[in-house]
C-alpha cells in the first residue's frame, strides 16, 4: 500500500475508533510495515512516536479484565481542578459569599455572579487558573445550579440600606474571626408537631410498602410540639440546637445562646472576651424587642462577654448563614421520617452531618417561657448598650447593666 492510501486509511480509522482502539491500530500497522514502520506510521498519522510505541506494546500484550474495557489506563488524563487547586472550593465560596440566593430549606442555591466573573476573581485574587467551564463544574459539586428567575417573596422594594448592612456584617465577622473570637448565626427553626405525621421527603422502604402516617396534621396535646432554636458557629462549622417545649420568646432565645456557651462555647473559646451574633430583625430576637436586649444584658453579666449584635435587614432572613449551613441539612436528615417523639427529634438532629464536616449537638430545654413579659423604660435604660455601625437600629454592643 502506498503512503497516500495508507494515510487515507489512517485518517478514516481515527474517525471510527476510540482512543485505545486507534492506538492499537497504529501499533498493528507499524508491526506489519516492518523496519521503520514505527516512525512512518507516526509521520503519516501525526501521532507521537510514544503513542505508536504504546500501541505496539498493547498489541503484543493485550490487557485483560477490567483494563480491557478501559480506554485509558487508571490515572490517565488531566488532573481535576480540585486536585490541582485544593483550595478552589473555599475560594469560590468566599467569592460568592453574600451574593447567593436559595430556599433555606433546600440544599440547592444559586449565585448572581457570572462564571466568567468568578473565574477572573479566582485568577487575580487566588492565583487559580481555571476556565469558566471548570467553575461551573465546581459550583455544581458545591450544590449550586442554574435557575430561572424566581420571586423572592419580598413584599415591596428591597430596603435601601440592605447591601451596606451586608457589607458591615461581612467586615465585622472577618475582624472577629481573624482574632479568634466566636461569630454566631442564630435563629429558631419552624415549630414541629410531634406525632406520626407526614414529613415532606422520601425514605427507603420495601417496595410498595410506604410508611403509614396519620391523615391529618392537627396538634396532639399529649405529645405537643418542639421549637428547635439553632446556634451555628460560622468558623468551626458546629451547630447547636436547644430544643424547646414552650414558647419561642426572647428569654428562650438567649437561654439557647447560654446553653451553647455552657455546652460548646466555653470550651471551644476559653479566652474569648467578646462574641458576635448575627440574627434576623424579627421574632424572639427582634431588633426592636426590649426583652431581647435585656436578656442579652443578663447573658453578658453572667459570662463576662461583650456581646456585639447585628440584625439582617427586613426581608433578608434567607442570607442568615444558619439557614443554609445548618437548618437545611437538619430538614434533609429527617426528610420523610415522622417526628413521633422528642427522642426521635434529638437523635435526628444530632446525627446531622455534611461532607464539609458539620457537627451538631442537640439538647432538650424543658423550661417554661411565658409570653407577654414587658421591660419597663427604667429597666431598659439600665442596659449598658452602645449603638454602633452605620445603622444603629441593627448594630449594637451590650456589656451588661450600668453600674449604680
Amino acid at each position: 500500500m502506498d503512503e497516500k492510501a495508507l494515510k487515507e486509511q489512517i485518517t478514516y480509522m481515527k474517525e471510527i475508533l476510540n482512543e485505545r482502539q486507534y492506538r492499537c491500530y497504529l501499533g498493528k500497522t507499524a508491526i506489519s510495515l516492518g523496519r521503520g514502520g514505527l516512525t512512518k506510521v507516526a509521520r503519516l498519522s501525526g501521532a507521537s512516536v510514544n503513542t505508536v510505541r504504546k500501541g505496539i506494546a498493547e498489541v503484543k500484550e493485550p490487557p485483560s479484565g477490567i483494563e480491557k474495557m478501559q480506554i485509558r489506563r487508571t490515572g490517565g488524563g488531566r488532573k481535576s481542578a480540585s486536585k490541582k487547586y485544593p483550595n478552589i472550593e473555599q475560594a469560590i465560596e468566599e467569592i460568592i459569599d453574600g451574593k447567593t440566593y436559595g430556599d433555606p430549606e433546600k440544599v440547592i442555591h444559586w449565585t448572581t455572579q457570572s462564571l466568567m466573573s468568578i473565574a477572573e476573581k479566582l485568577r487575580t485574587g487566588y492565583g487559580i487558573e481555571v476556565s469558566h467551564t471548570v467553575v461551573a463544574g465546581e459550583l455544581r459539586k458545591m450544590g449550586y445550579s442554574k435557575q430561572l428567575n424566581q420571586k423572592m417573596l419580598q413584599v415591596g422594594k428591597a430596603h435601601p440600606d440592605r447591601n451596606a448592612q451586608f457589607e458591615y456584617i461581612n467586615r465585622t465577622a472577618k475582624e472577629y474571626l481573624s482574632e479568634g473570637e466566636p461569630v454566631l448565626s442564630i435563629d429558631c427553626k419552624k415549630k414541629e408537631n410531634l406525632g406520626n405525621f407526614k414529613n415532606n421527603g422520601h425514605e427507603y422502604c420495601h417496595k410498595k410498602s410506604p410508611r403509614k402516617v396519620l391523615d391529618h396534621d392537627f396538634l396532639i396535646k399529649e405529645l405537643g410540639s418542639v421549637a428547635p432554636y439553632g446556634v451555628y458557629d460560622v468558623d468551626k462549622n458546629i451547630g447547636f440546637v436547644n430544643l424547646g417545649l414552650s414558647h419561642d420568646t426572647a428569654e428562650f432565645a438567649v437561654n439557647s445562646i447560654m446553653q451553647w456557651w455552657l455546652h460548646i462555647g466555653k470550651e471551644t473559646y476559653p479566652h474569648a472576651k467578646r462574641i458576635y451574633i448575627n440574627c434576623d430583625g424579627g421574632g424572639s430576637n427582634g431588633s426592636r424587642l426590649h426583652l431581647w436586649k435585656a436578656q442579652i444584658a443578663k447573658f453578658a453579666e453572667a459570662t463576662g462577654l461583650e456581646v456585639h449584635v447585628s440584625h439582617f435587614p427586613p426581608g433578608t432572613s434567607k442570607w442568615n448563614k444558619i439557614e443554609h449551613r445548618l437548618f437545611c441539612y437538619i430538614s434533609k436528615t429527617w426528610a420523610g421520617q415522622p417526628l413521633v417523639d422528642i427522642e426521635t427529634v434529638i437523635d435526628l438532629i444530632g446525627s446531622t452531618t455534611t461532607k464539609q464536616g458539620l457537627k451538631v449537638k442537640c439538647v432538650l430545654d424543658t423550661n417554661d417561657y411565658p409570653t407577654g413579659i414587658k421591660v419597663s423604660n427604667d429597666d431598659f435604660s439600665r442596659i449598658d448598650m452602645e449603638r454602633i455601625g452605620p445603622f444603629h437600629d441593627w448594630n449594637y454592643i451590650i456589656r451588661g447593666f450600668k453600674k449604680p
